[in-house]
C-alpha cells in the first residue's frame, strides 16, 4: 500500500501542474478587457472542460489506487466523459479561430461520437472495463480519436486559410496548436488507457495558452488600430478646419488693403456661411454632399475674388448622397494653390454623377500637374490628400484615384457606394 500511496501522490503532482495553469489561465481570459465576450465564453467553456477531464483523471487514479469491483460503473463513466469531451474541445477551438456560421456544422461529428460511447453503458463496442480493472477496447474504440483527426483536419484548413490574411509570426500558432493536438491523439492511439492523464489533455493546455496569447494579441492590435484611426480623425478634422478659417480670413485680410469694398462683400458672404454650415465644419460623420458644395463655392469665390486669373465651373448632375465634411473643398483649395494659382487662366471644375455602383465626383483643374511619386507625402498634398482618402473609406467606404500629369494638370475622382437605403 506504501508504495501504490507513493505512485497515487506521483500522479497527483504531475497532474497539479496543468491544473493551476488552467486556473490561471481562467482567470486571465476573465479579466482580460481586450477578449470579445462571445470569445471569452467560448474560451472559459474550454478551460472548464479541460479541467474537469483532469478532475476525472484525478478520480480515475483513486479508483485504480483502492479497486473494487463496484468502481466498474463510475470508472466507465468517467472514461466515457472524456472520450466525449476530447472531440468538443476540437470543435471550441475552431470557434476561437473561425467566425462563421458553418462552424455549427461541426457538432454534427462530435455528436455522433458521444452517442457512439454514450452505447458504451449497453454495448461494449468502444471500450468494457473487467471487474478486475482491466482495460479492453472494443471493435470502435478508436472512434474518439478519429473522429478527433477529422476535427483538426479541418482546424488546419481553416487555420491555414486565415494565416493568410493575418500578419505577423502569430499567424503560425493556431497552426501549431492543431499540429500539437494531433501529435497528443496520435500518442493516446498508440497508448492503453490506463487512467492517467492523456498526452491530448496535455497538449490542450498548452494550445489554450497559446491561443490566449494569441487573441490577446489580436485583439489588442485591433483595439489600438482603432484608437489610432479614432484619434487621427479627430486630428485630422481639428486641423483642416482652422486651415480653412485661417486661409479665408487671411484672404479677406489681403482684400481689405487692395479693395475694402470687396473684402467687405466677401466677409458679409462669409459670415452668412458660417451661420448656415458651422454645425458641418465640427461635424466627424457625414453631412449632404449640397452642404460640402456650398463650403467649397465659399472657399472659392473668395480666392477668385482674390486671383481673377481663377475659375470654377461646376455640372452637378447628382447631389442625393451623404460624404465626409471637408473633402471636396480641401482638394479644390489644393488644387487652386498648387495647381491653377499661376496659370494665365486657371481652370477648376466639379462634376458629379451617379453610377449603377455609386456616386462619383470629378475634381478636375489644368494646373501644373505633378508626377505620380510626390504624392503623398510631400508638400503638394499640401493640408489632406491623403487625409481625405483615409475618411471616406473608413466613414463610408468610399475611395479616391489622382490622375496627373505634368503642365497638364491633375483629376480627382471620388467614388461612394450606394448606401442600402439609396438602392
Amino acid at each position: 500500500m506504501g508504495y501504490l500511496s507513493l505512485e497515487l501522490q506521483e500522479q497527483l503532482n504531475t497532474l497539479m501542474l496543468p491544473f493551476l495553469v488552467l486556473i490561471g489561465l481562467a482567470f486571465a481570459v476573465a479579466v482580460d478587457p481586450y477578449v470579445k465576450k462571445p470569445i471569452k465564453r467560448v474560451m472559459l467553456l474550454i478551460d472548464a472542460i479541460v479541467t474537469t477531464i483532469i478532475l476525472a483523471c484525478c478520480v480515475s487514479n483513486g479508483l485504480e489506487a483502492a479497486w473494487t469491483p463496484a468502481y466498474v460503473t463510475a470508472q466507465t463513466a468517467l472514461s466515457v466523459y472524456c472520450y466525449i469531451m476530447r472531440p468538443v474541445i476540437i470543435v471550441l477551438f475552431i470557434y476561437i479561430i473561425w467566425d462563421d456560421p458553418r462552424r455549427r456544422l461541426f457538432w454534427i461529428p462530435a455528436g455522433l461520437n458521444a452517442v457512439v460511447y454514450l452505447m458504451t453503458f449497453f454495448r461494449p463496442w468502444t471500450f468494457q472495463i473487467t471487474p478486475e480493472g482491466h482495460f479492453i477496447r472494443g471493435s470502435m474504440g478508436y472512434a474518439a480519436h478519429w473522429t478527433g483527426l477529422l476535427l483538426l483536419a479541418c482546424q488546419l484548413n481553416i487555420a491555414l486559410s486565415q494565416s493568410r490574411k493575418t500578419e505577423g509570426r502569430e499567424k503560425l500558432i493556431p497552426i501549431v496548436n492543431v499540429m500539437l493536438i494531433i501529435l497528443g491523439v496520435l500518442m493516446d492511439s498508440r497508448c492503453h488507457d490506463n487512467g492517467t492523464i492523456s498526452f491530448t489533455e496535455i497538449c490542450s493546455v498548452f494550445c489554450f495558452a497559446f491561443y490566449y496569447i494569441w487573441l490577446h494579441l489580436r485583439f489588442v492590435r485591433e483595439h489600438e488600430q482603432a484608437l489610432v484611426a479614432e484619434q487621427r480623425i479627430q486630428i485630422m478634422m481639428s486641423q483642416i478646419q482652422p486651415h480653412f478659417l485661417y486661409n479665408t480670413l487671411t484672404t479677406i485680410q489681403a482684400l481689405c488693403l487692395e479693395n475694402p469694398r470687396k473684402a467687405a462683400s466677401i466677409t458679409e458672404r462669409f459670415a452668412a456661411y458660417l451661420r448656415q454650415n458651422i454645425d458641418s465644419l465640427n461635424e466627424t460623420g457625414l453631412i449632404p454632399f449640397r452642404k460640402e458644395l456650398n463650403h467649397t463655392l465659399v472657399y472659392a469665390q473668395i480666392e477668385m475674388e482674390r486671383f481673377q486669373n481663377i475659375h470654377l465651373d461646376y455640372e452637378i448632375e447628382d447631389e442625393d448622397f451623404l460624404l465626409p465634411a471637408l473633402t471636396v473643398q480641401p482638394l479644390v483649395e489644393n488644387a487652386i494653390r498648387h495647381g491653377v494659382r499661376g496659370m494665365p487662366r486657371g481652370q477648376i471644375e466639379i462634376i458629379t454623377g451617379l453610377l449603377p455602383d455609386g456616386h462619383e465626383i470629378i475634381i478636375r483643374d489644368n494646373g501644373r500637374g505633378f508626377r505620380p511619386e510626390e504624392l503623398p507625402g510631400t508638400e503638394r498634398s499640401h493640408i489632406g490628400i491623403q487625409n481625405v482618402r483615409e475618411r471616406l473609406q473608413k466613414l463610408c467606404g468610399g475611395t479616391m484615384t489622382i490622375e496627373s500629369e505634368e503642365g497638364r494638370g491633375t483629376s480627382v475622382t471620388i467614388h461612394i457606394p450606394l448606401e442600402k437605403e439609396q438602392r
